[in-house]
């Protein structure tokens, strides 16, 4: 008897172990964005050309978790970007998008990796235009559209805007609590000799409720090998009544660095639905006011979206910029071709049709 019930315990501690190695079962989705566009661009000249993600950055993705019981959960994200247009990777690295893991609880959860940073989801999920590289998109707001860190801190190179993703980070994201949820990213600097100088510190709040939803963040950028000193503080709301939403936002850039290279900018934007047809508009303005450059661009857009299903639209959009300053760098939301602009004739007209498939 002893050996019988010795031998079943082990067969039951066997099968307990195998369901607890198991957990409910690992969920993995392989999941991408494929958005390309003609894009005619008028200023001094004229270049017409084909880009990638007009509505949204094009890419392929993996995404998991697994349940581990307790409420507890493991999850990771591994996300690439594509160039539609030549077939390239974007940010200059194969997982450039995302790469991280970590660990939700029933408070909130922890994630390491390279992630997004408050200012990216503030200007892509309070615009209309979201921050891409067309239209009149946040990405006008300086050197955000190519902010990309390649550790702790960088510079951009108008200094203006905040980190669009962070490397070597950790970030920290409450639960929502009746609308209200909070979360901090601290990037680190790993640079050898100067890794407490070297780095990024992210806090930001959000609320989301009775047809509002608003986020207020603060970046803390140093990078002293860069003679950088930014603090980004930024702050944008939408409001949905019936089939219209209404947006807006504001961003200050403080530069205390030699450099001086303080800017501002600020969103304006609406839009209306009517059932697979999207109509929008949205004004960017953006200022640079530090001791080397001053200038300002503003940039009106309007744009037309057609959902042939969930997954797949057609887009198009008029975006007009206005380019102005002594020794300004001109903008647009995405690059501007050599020679498009010049000293005489600094504006820009540009004309996008599209389409974009999810899967």
């Amino acid at each position: 008897m002893k050996y019988k019930t010795f031998a079943l315990s082990a067969l039951a501690l066997a099968a307990s172990s195998a369901a607890f190695a198991q957990s409910s079962g690992p969920q993995v989705n392989l999941y991408g964005i494929l958005d390309a566009n003609v894009q005619v661009l008028d200023g001094a000249s004229k270049q017409t050309r084909v880009q990638s993600g007009g509505l949204q950055g094009s890419r392929f993705g993996l995404r998991g978790s697994e349940d581990l019981g307790g409420g507890l959960k493991a999850f990771f994200t591994l996300e690439s970007g594509i160039n539609v247009d030549d077939g390239s990777y974007g940010q200059n690295t194969f997982w450039g998008r995302q790469a991280f893991v970590g660990l939700a609880t029933p408070y909130g959860k922890v994630s390491l990796g390279r992630q997004y940073g408050s200012v990216y989801t503030l200007t892509n999920e309070f615009s209309q235009f979201s921050n891409v590289g067309t239209g009149a998109s946040t990405a006008v707001i300086g050197g955000f559209g190519g902010y990309e860190p390649v550790r702790g801190g960088n510079g951009s190179a108008t200094g203006n805007g905040g980190p669009a993703r962070v490397n070597n980070s950790v970030k920290l994201e409450s639960q929502n609590y009746s609308g209200f949820s909070a979360g901090a990213l601290w990037g680190m600097g790993e640079v050898a000799g100067d890794t407490k100088g070297n780095r990024v510190a992210d806090v930001y709040g959000r609320y989301t409720g009775h047809g509002v939803d608003a986020m207020l963040s603060v970046v803390d950028d140093k990078a002293n090998a860069l003679g950088q000193n930014l603090r980004t503080v930024s702050a944008a709301a939408a409001y949905d009544w019936n089939s219209f939403r209404f947006n807006g936002g504001v961003m200050e850039v403080n530069d205390r660095s030699v450099a001086d290279r303080d800017g501002k900018g600020y969103w304006l934007g609406a839009s209306y639905r009517m059932g697979q047809h999207l109509f929008k508009g949205q004004y960017v303005e953006s200022k640079n006011d530090g001791a080397l450059l001053d200038g300002k661009t503003q940039a009106f857009g309007v744009g037309y979206q057609y959902d042939l299903s969930k997954r797949t639209a057609l887009y198009s959009s008029v975006t007009r910029f206005k380019n102005e300053g002594v020794g300004y760098v001109d903008r647009a939301a995405g690059s501007i071709p050599v020679g498009l602009t010049n000293a005489n004739d600094r504006n820009l007209t540009e004309v996008v049709a599209g389409i974009r498939h999810s899967f």
